[in-house]
């Protein structure tokens, strides 16, 4: 089953339950894909990896504005953009943890056989390629740089 048919049918599940939070965020990933669907050169469909990122984007905008509206004291938003936010974590892979994702970096650096902190866009372009949807690009970066410095 695609994301777009398990979206399709836990949007019916929502509306059923009648549960807003939940159809809400579910109707804002189902659009995103659809304008993936729809932009030029798209062909018949998107593939699992496309559909990741635009999870992960969606994920990375509702993220921004939680920080953003508590900065703002703005504890009613950022609680609306939370709720969307564990929708969308739903759908994700399970995140790495700082330890898992310093070890899966360490195993790149050996890889590519880098010393210094001229080799990160080496590890960086290889690490982005292994821990797609498991890692943030942030947090990726900051442990390269923690390890190559």
């Amino acid at each position: 089953m695609s994301l777009k048919e398990q979206i399709d049918a836990d949007i019916k599940k929502a509306m059923l339950e009648k549960n807003k939070d939940d159809l809400r965020a579910l109707r804002a990933i189902k659009s995103m894909i659809l304008l993936a669907q729809t932009e030029k050169g798209a062909g018949e469909g998107i593939g699992a990896d496309a559909e990741m990122k635009i999870l992960q984007k969606a994920a990375k905008q509702r993220t921004d504005s939680i920080a953003l509206y508590t900065q703002q004291n703005r504890s009613d938003l950022a609680e609306t953009e939370q709720s969307e936010l564990d929708v969308i974590k739903r759908y994700l892979p399970e995140q790495l943890s700082e330890e898992e994702l310093a070890s899966k970096v360490s195993e790149i650096i050996a890889k590519v056989s880098a010393n210094s902190m001229k080799d990160m866009g080496k590890v960086m372009g290889m690490a982005s390629k292994e821990l797609a949807g498991k890692a943030d690009g942030k947090m990726i970066s900051q442990v390269v740089k923690q390890l190559l410095s």
